[in-house]
């Protein structure tokens, strides 16, 4: 049984599409001591974050109308010592990046478990001890990470994006469609 009232538990805010996985995962860190509020989009979650800034976040990078990027900042400006979570099932070296300047601390891959979103919550530096990759990223991870930095480039504008990589349209949501090629 737990001890702690509802005001010693930290406040998390999970913000995901998935209804599902956002479910399972508030159940999750709710058993791990999180005050729990959730959203299935940025304008539901900027609404609850006002009312109340969370001191933890856990951020889908894709949803419906704005991505998780743009939560981050506003996130960020609501309350600049909430620590955030940016998690993507369509992870890309270009997101990671912009998701660390916008103010996240970390970002997770999917798929993940509620023990890999506590400690990446809890995490207040980088490893070094991360081991170095002796091959390079193949051709096809390549383009895939050029296609997301001209994205970011373009604020996700799908037709400045084609025109940028002289790409017809069609083409490159037929790329952005798929998963990311792994590394």
């Amino acid at each position: 049984m737990n001890t702690m009232s509802d005001h010693d538990q930290p406040t998390l805010l999970i913000v995901d599409d998935d209804e599902a996985f956002r479910k399972v995962l508030a159940r999750a860190l709710e058993r791990r001591n999180f005050t729990v509020t959730t959203a299935a989009d940025v304008s539901e979650a900027l609404a609850i974050a006002q009312a109340q800034p969370p001191e933890y976040a856990v951020v889908d990078l894709k949803m419906p109308g704005d991505s998780g990027l743009v939560l981050i900042e506003k996130l960020i400006e609501l309350d600049p010592n909430t620590r955030i979570v940016m998690l993507t099932g369509y992870a890309s070296i270009t997101t990671a990046i912009e998701a660390i300047k916008l103010g996240a601390t970390h970002y997770l891959a999917k798929p993940v478990d509620a023990d890999q979103v506590v400690a990446a919550l809890n995490k207040t530096e980088g490893d070094a001890s991360l081991p170095i990759s002796d091959s390079p990223l193949s051709v096809d991870r390549l383009e895939w990470e050029h296609i997301q930095r001209v994205l970011a480039e373009h604020e996700g504008n799908i037709s400045a994006t084609a025109r940028a990589l002289k790409m017809h349209r069609r083409t490159l949501q037929r790329k952005l469609g798929k998963k990311p090629v792994k590394e």
